[in-house]
């Protein structure tokens, strides 16, 4: 059986799309294969979130801001679950996807937007709440789930927030 593939679509690909991609694919340990893209990729990485990676020994190779339309197109992974991670991309229409997977939103604050002293400790938060909602995504049977009960639990783990998350 194959890992559960998921997407995490953000509308920049720079922060927090590309933290719960490296969060998943590090925890995950081959039960998931996880990516993710924009919807108007920046074309590169905040470095606060390479920063916040690297500090908690995640790797960061291979990780880009990168579009959503990568995954339209022939030669692209069936994906098992799509995940939006902030409001624009919630709201924004998504392109047609190939495969059968269930959507979710995980809204989170977009780190990226702190300035100055504040941009370490906003990254550390939106990691804390990613963290803390892919663990709970892991501890889910996502092999045997039907659709509309996964569907269910992964909106529940939308829910978290970051109070949840000590942040």
């Amino acid at each position: 059986m194959h890992p559960c593939r998921v997407l995490f679509i953000c509308t920049g690909n720079s922060a927090r799309s590309i933290l719960s991609e490296a969060i998943l694919n590090h925890l995950g340990a081959g039960r998931f294969a996880a990516f993710s893209a924009g919807s108007q990729p920046t074309g590169h990485v905040n470095p606060h979130a390479i920063d916040e990676l690297k500090s908690l020994g995640i790797p960061t190779e291979g990780l880009s801001s990168k579009s959503w339309d990568r995954f339209t197109e022939a030669g692209a992974p069936p994906l098992d679950i799509v995940i939006t991670v902030c409001d624009n991309a919630a709201s924004e229409t998504c392109p047609v996807l190939f495969g059968d997977f269930v959507r979710s939103h995980w809204g989170l604050a977009d780190p990226a937007a702190a300035q100055g002293a504040d941009a370490a400790a906003a990254f550390r938060r939106a990691h804390a709440l990613i963290t803390r909602r892919i663990t709970a995504l892991q501890q889910l049977p996502v092999e045997t789930m039907g659709r509309d009960e996964l569907k269910q639990e992964l909106d529940r783990i939308g829910s978290i927030t970051g109070e949840a998350a000590g942040a």
